[in-house]
């Protein structure tokens, strides 16, 4: 595997990757160059810390599990434990706590007014008085989903979208669940568990594959991953979703997230008392050809 790779992109945005790990970085302020240098410097190094305790970071979490050691890995572990009365590994919230983890670097390293770390549609954000932040959203057939605002006074640093449509297994059915939280990693393992939520366990037409027959190291060992979901009834739509619901409604009340948005053919659900503010489907953006994502935008 090649190392660290670093480059500045249209519109003054960063871009850094390495093996699986993709950030797009936006900073807003004079010392812009300093804060994409302090989260250049952080990223050098940062998957071979994951790596060094992957055994440990893909074991099912449990509050009896030894915490990892390394800081993105404990940001990780911290984000999954209200999760741990059902089936969750630290694995669930490392996109979020990557982006977690580059964003404070670079919030130490220099004053920002704005800033945020996109990974894959996971997005940690810095957002200093008066400012804001809008995220579009987009489907797997590029239809616009709406946008997400998010001012510096929701007190809203995370965005995260999971879901069988996206770039990881799912248990569950929904094209995505997108859900807003105090933090990237808590966003991440949120949704994660809404999006294993929206499901029909026994409906026949819904194909699943054990999830080591797909990638021998998954996390999610011998569990069935979803691999296709036929067109559904609008009842059963309607069925999978009231389940997701539960669930964000279970992870509203203990404060885990600020909203929630699950779609699913067609039919949407939004959790939150804050959430049907900031998304506003009336104002849209296209993306076509993505994942079922939040993307960065102005």
């Amino acid at each position: 595997m090649t190392g660290p790779v670093a480059a500045l992109l249209p519109g003054d945005r960063l871009h850094l990757q390495h093996g699986p790990i993709d950030l797009i970085i936006g900073a807003d302020g004079p010392a812009r160059p300093q804060a994409f240098a302090a989260a250049a410097a952080r990223f050098d190094g940062l998957l071979a810390e994951l790596v060094a305790e992957l055994p440990l970071l893909r074991a099912q979490s449990t509050p009896d599990l030894p915490a990892p050691q390394g800081p993105v890995a404990r940001r990780m572990h911290h984000a999954v434990l209200p999760h741990a009365d059902a089936f969750i590994t630290c694995m669930a919230a490392v996109a979020g706590s990557v982006a977690d983890e580059i964003l404070a670097a670079m919030t130490a390293a220099a004053p920002l007014a704005r800033a945020y770390v996109n990974n894959g549609g996971d997005i940690a954000l810095h957002l200093s008085d008066g400012t804001s932040f809008t995220s579009a959203m987009a489907g797997l057939d590029g239809r616009d989903l709406g946008r997400i605002t998010i001012a510096a006074s929701d007190g809203i640093h995370g965005i995260a979208t999971s879901g069988a449509g996206g770039r990881s297994f799912s248990l569950g059915i929904a094209d995505s669940v997108t859900t807003l939280a105090r933090t990237a990693a808590t966003a991440d393992a949120a949704a994660t568990m809404i999006a294993n939520a929206v499901n029909l366990p026994r409906h026949p037409g819904i194909r699943r594959t054990r999830a080591c027959d797909l990638q021998p190291d998954s996390d999610l060992g011998a569990r069935l991953v979803v691999t296709g979901v036929p067109p559904l009834a609008p009842a059963d739509i309607a069925q999978a979703l009231d389940a997701g619901m539960a669930q964000a409604q279970d992870l509203l009340s203990r404060g885990l997230i600020a909203g929630a948005a699950l779609f699913l053919q067609g039919q949407t659900r939004l959790a939150g008392t804050g959430f049907t503010g900031l998304f506003q489907k009336d104002e849209v953006a296209h993306a076509q050809g993505r994942s079922p994502q939040a993307i960065a935008c102005a």
